[in-house]
C-alpha cells in the first residue's frame, strides 16, 4: 500500500507519470461518473480523469462473476475446504503472533479472539491470498461493463476513492478480489469506510499488512452487527416428527424462536430460552444429517458472508483454533 505524498487541494491522488490512453478514456459513463464525484464529494477533475486512464477493463473478471453458479456442495464436502489441519496450524500462529491485539480487540467489542482468527483464516488463510487484482480495475469493469450489478459495483468504486482520500493512499495501488474485497478480512470499500478501525493508533487505516488493524476492524464489523458477548452461536437439535422439517428456515433471517422449533418436534441438550430468535438449518454431513439451530451470533457471522456453510465452517474452526491452542 503506497500513501501519495503530494496534496494540492482538492488533487487528492499523487498520480506518477505521464497519463496514458485506457480502457476508459472517453467513456461517457466515466465522464458523468467522474462529474458526480466532482460535484457530490469535491474531487478534482483532472486528477480523477488521469486515475481513470490509467484504470484496465478486465474481461477475467466479467467472465468470472457472469460464470453461472457451480452447485452448492453439501456439508460433507465444503466443511473439509477450510476445516485442515494446515489453517487450525497456521491459526495458532497467527494467533500467537498477535495475542496482545485480539486480547484487547475480544476486551474492547467482546468478540472472541478465536471468532477473529477464523474469520481472517477462512477469507485469506492468515493473510496469505487476499487478492492481486487491483481495487480500480476490479470495480471499473464491474461498474461500467456489468449492468446486472452495476448501481452495487459504482457505490463501492465510489468508496473507493472516498476511502483512499481520507486514508492518503493512492487508490492505483490498492488491490483485492476480483469483486473489489481486500486486505486481510476482505472488507469492501464500504464496510472499510462503515466498520474497520484504526487499531493501532498510528492514524491510518491499513487492513493490506496489518495484521492489527485488521483484528480490531473484524471485531467492529462484529460489534456493529449485534455480536453478544458470552452468548453461544448454534445448538445441535435433534428433530421428530413430521413437522419437524416446516421449521427449517428459508433464507437466513430467523423467523421461528425456540420454543416455536420444540412445539414443531425440535429439541436440545442446550438449555435455551423459548424466546431465542432462531435461524434453523439441516446439513448433509459426513454421517447423515444434521439438525441445527443458529442462534443470534450465528446470524451475526451470516451477516460478514450470507451463508449457513460459510458461517458453520467459520464457528467450527474458530473452536478448533482454541482447543488447539489451549492444548498447547
Amino acid at each position: 500500500m503506497v500513501r501519495g505524498t503530494h496534496w494540492l487541494g482538492l488533487a487528492v491522488f499523487a498520480m506518477s507519470g505521464t497519463a496514458v490512453a485506457g480502457d476508459y478514456d472517453g467513456s461517457p459513463q466515466v465522464a458523468e461518473f467522474i462529474a458526480e464525484m466532482t460535484r457530490d464529494h469535491g474531487f478534482a477533475g483532472e486528477q480523477l480523469v488521469s486515475l481513470f486512464s490509467q484504470a484496465e477493463r478486465k474481461q477475467a473478471i466479467l467472465d468470472a462473476i457472469s460464470r453461472p453458479a457451480e452447485k452448492v456442495k453439501p456439508w460433507k464436502d465444503y466443511r473439509p475446504i477450510f476445516i485442515t489441519e494446515a489453517r487450525i496450524s497456521k491459526g495458532v500462529d497467527f494467533w500467537n503472533q498477535n495475542a496482545e491485539a485480539l486480547a484487547r480487540a475480544e476486551k474492547e467489542y467482546g468478540v472472541p479472539a478465536q471468532v477473529i482468527v477464523a474469520i481472517i483464516g477462512v477469507e485469506t488463510f492468515y493473510g496469505g491470498n487476499t487478492g492481486s487484482w487491483r481495487g480500480i480495475d476490479a470495480l471499473s469493469t464491474l461498474c461500467f461493463d456489468y449492468p446486472p450489478r452495476a448501481e452495487f459495483f459504482c457505490q463501492q468504486l465510489r468508496e473507493l476513492l472516498l476511502l483512499s482520500r481520507e486514508e492518503q493512499i493512492d487508490p492505483i495501488t490498492l488491490t483485492g478480489s476480483y469483486a473489489g474485497a481486500m486486505g486481510l478480512p476482505q472488507f469492501m470499500p464500504g464496510s472499510f469506510r462503515a466498520y474497520a478501525v484504526d487499531f493501532d493508533g498510528d492514524s491510518h487505516i491499513n487492513i493490506w499488512s496489518n495484521p492489527v488493524d485488521a483484528i480490531g476492524s473484524v471485531a467492529s464489523y462484529f460489534k456493529r452487527h449485534g455480536w453478544v458477548a458470552g452468548e453461544p452461536v448454534v445448538s445441535r437439535a435433534q428433530v421428530k416428527g413430521e413437522l419437524a422439517d416446516s421449521g427449517l428456515t428459508q433464507g437466513l433471517d430467523p423467523v421461528k424462536n425456540v420454543g416455536e422449533l420444540r412445539a414443531l418436534g425440535w429439541s436440545s441438550a442446550d438449555v435455551l430460552r423459548d424466546d431465542i430468535p432462531v435461524t434453523a438449518f439441516r446439513f448433509e454431513g459426513a454421517e447423515g444429517e444434521e439438525y441445527w439451530m443458529g442462534l443470534p451470533n450465528f446470524y451475526v457471522i451470516t451477516r460478514y458472508n450470507r451463508s449457513t456453510m460459510y458461517s458453520m465452517a467459520v464457528h467450527q474452526l474458530s473452536e478448533l483454533l482454541l482447543a488447539k491452542r489451549g492444548g498447547q
